[in-house]
């Protein structure tokens, strides 16, 4: 049983570690000479423009931005929560507010890298003047993070709710 503790402890410390990543880092589209993630586009790793409300489709971005960050609140959330009912259920009970915290955070990282997927080609053409290079890059490794981290979140929200309370 410490075993699948620790398991399940270290599968979702994973699961947080990259949502930050996904989060933070720089590297959403990326190219041979710039990069563009959430926050700003990067020409020859010098030139960085910070993303604000002078670009178009500026609301796009930001609920990207949003439910990224919501996502990392929410699973760092459960993790406490599920801290804590270890210390508070009784024996035999599940850890249901725990699944369902970490099942939010899940579907918040889902509609992020959902809506970037679906609507980066028009923030990138509606905004030319700030991603004229970027035409022919590719998703970067933040952008793919952001997909595992909903394939480990999913999944760790499903082991809450099948987890039961031992001694």
């Amino acid at each position: 049983m410490l075993v699948l503790l620790a398991f399940i402890i270290l599968f979702h410390i994973t699961s947080a570690a990259l949502l930050f990543i996904a989060t933070i880092d720089n590297a959403w589209w990326v190219g041979e000479e710039f990069f563009a993630d959430i926050w700003r586009v990067c020409v020859n790793n010098t030139n960085c423009t910070e993303i604000d409300d002078s670009i178009q489709e500026f609301s796009t971005v930001q609920a990207v931005q949003a439910t990224m960050i919501l996502s990392t609140i929410l699973c760092c959330i459960a993790f406490l929560i599920f801290v804590l009912q270890l210390f508070r259920l009784k024996q035999g009970e599940r850890f249901v507010l725990t699944s369902i915290i970490q099942l939010m955070s899940c579907l918040c990282v889902m509609i992020a890298a959902s809506i970037y997927t679906d609507r980066r080609e028009d923030i990138h053409k509606n905004n030319s003047r700030l991603y004229a290079l970027t035409s022919d890059g590719s998703y970067g490794y933040s952008f793919i993070l952001a997909w595992v981290a909903f394939a480990f979140t999913f999944i760790s929200g499903l082991m809450y709710l099948i987890l039961r309370k031992r001694k």
